[in-house]
């Protein structure tokens, strides 16, 4: 995770105001011109894209993710213009409730703190709200925005019955007791429970809320409601109405994906080279699933910075540092002195390799560590954080060749398997590991069937940031205009 939040967003914040000059609409200005109704929906797509900047001119973040969004759908109006005639666009783009609560809770000192929560309920299409609440000193109303909006398209990828949310608070739980974070997060839900349910919404964890955060929020939920309805939140314990696999399920997912992406060029992770950022359930378990297929992960990351173990990251070692003792990832150089541990996150791009998983935070990747990294022989990227590469990055990466897995795909799985631990509470029982995996293996599998073809069939073969959008698009508008003005 990248410490220096607000150098990751003055980045985001440079690439959105480049008069909307990034990777999808480089490819697409080149036919426009010749092209009446290409040159329309262009139009159309950067009208809508200006009224959402003149109105929410204070939010960087969520431009970015929607310009990303609306530049890679300029084929799907020109070729269906009943979409602009049913205001699809401007529909999608305003959340449908967006919810914003003070926070007071009691710290260790007896001293009053308060924070902000949020929850953005951006579209119900296609069933209950659906995403993770992230607790992080960076959180506010545009970032919560700005991945409230890629959820819809994410969710609409897996197939699942799951409309898009987000939400969170920027209360920092590093430092905090676990005293301290369970009156926090029983002070957020007491808010919170008015707004969500399991058909209505249904939260789940992300940067900085794991099991121990959903296990007191569950907790209070009941407590509040007077009922045991499992279905509310995922990512809970096993022994209360958890999904084996789910802590794994990002992770997997995203190697999962990247796996069908390198099979498509007769390639495999079987000895492949691997940078992964952060270290925390998606970093790790990206790691462990791309060593069981025979990849090397040399590096890993924490919000300090990073360590380089040229013999291959031990992550039984990474596993106790970060899941059971809660230490910082530089203390992993005492276990294995061989490794060298560097100050600052950035610099882990800057390791050669043949795959790189970032799975950290937004816009951890710029220009110039994605020009880097393609120096270096990357081949693929796999983006298991949400939008880790900001716009200048992707355009490094589809311009030289790279394999590129975008965010809104390839980290799919973890709210895959929270739609199917959601199933299971429905149904009242415990698929096993086994099961699950099998099914988050299937999925992923679609979803980049989905993106390749959609890619395919708009003229744009290969390129899976503009395939995963108009695939998650569509499934989005067409229910849409099926249950009317809504």
């Amino acid at each position: 995770m990248c410490k220096n939040t607000k150098k990751c967003s003055k980045n985001a914040n440079s690439s959105v105001s480049q008069n909307r000059k990034g990777a999808l609409l480089t490819l697409i200005s080149v036919t426009v011109k010749e092209n009446p109704q290409l040159a329309a929906a262009s139009e159309y797509v950067e009208t809508v894209y200006e009224a959402i900047v003149k109105r929410d001119h204070h939010e960087p973040e969520f431009h970015q993710a929607v310009k990303e969004i609306l530049d890679s759908l300029i084929p799907v109006f020109a070729k269906h213009p009943h979409y602009k005639q049913n205001s699809i666009l401007e529909r999608m783009v305003e959340p449908e409730r967006v919810v914003s609560f003070r926070v007071p809770w009691l710290d260790d000192q007896g001293n009053i703190q308060v924070n902000r929560g949020y929850r953005v309920q951006f579209n119900s299409t296609l069933g209950p709200y659906k995403g993770g609440l992230r607790f992080h000193p960076s959180v506010n109303a545009s970032i919560i925005k700005f991945l409230g909006f890629e959820q819809i398209f994410k969710n609409s990828l897996t197939g699942l019955p799951i409309g898009g949310g987000k939400g969170g608070s920027d209360f920092d739980p590093k430092g905090k007791s676990d005293n301290e974070i369970m009156r926090f997060t029983q002070s957020f839900m007491t808010e919170l429970y008015k707004y969500i349910g399991q058909d209505e919404d249904v939260p789940a964890g992300d940067i900085g809320v794991g099991a121990r955060e959903i296990g007191y929020m569950f907790g209070q939920y009941k407590r509040i409601r007077g009922a045991h309805e499992a279905g509310v939140l995922t990512g809970k314990g096993i022994g209360y109405g958890g999904s084996l696999a789910r802590k794994e399920a990002t992770g997997y997912g995203c190697v999962y994906f990247v796996g069908e992406m390198l099979e498509s060029k007769g390639l495999s992770f079987e000895g492949s080279t691997v940078v992964v950022s952060g270290s925390g359930n998606v970093s790790i378990y990206a790691i462990e699933k791309a060593q069981q297929l025979g990849a090397t992960v040399v590096a890993c990351s924490d919000s300090n910075g990073y360590i380089y173990d040229p013999d291959g990251i031990n992550l039984e070692t990474v596993k106790q540092l970060k899941e059971v003792q809660r230490k910082r990832i530089s203390d992993y150089v005492k276990a294995h002195p061989h490794a060298v541990y560097t100050p600052g996150c950035e610099g882990i791009w800057s390791i050669p390799c043949d795959i790189a998983l970032p799975c950290a935070t937004q816009n951890e990747i710029n220009g110039d560590a994605a020009r880097l990294l393609v120096a270096n022989g990357v081949k693929a990227i796999g983006e298991g954080a949400n939008m880790p590469s900001d716009l200048e990055a992707i355009d490094v990466f589809l311009n030289n060749g790279v394999l590129f897995g975008p965010a809104k795909a390839a980290n799919a799985g973890g709210v895959a398997v929270s739609a199917l631990e959601m199933a299971q509470n429905s149904m009242r029982l415990s698929w096993t590991f086994e099961e699950v995996d099998a099914k988050l293996h299937g999925i992923m599998k679609h979803i980049y069937n989905n993106s390749v073809n959609a890619a395919a069939e708009y003229g744009y073969e290969g390129n899976l940031v503009v395939g995963a959008n108009i695939a998650g698009f569509i499934r989005v508008a067409d229910s849409m205009i099926a249950q009317g003005l809504v």
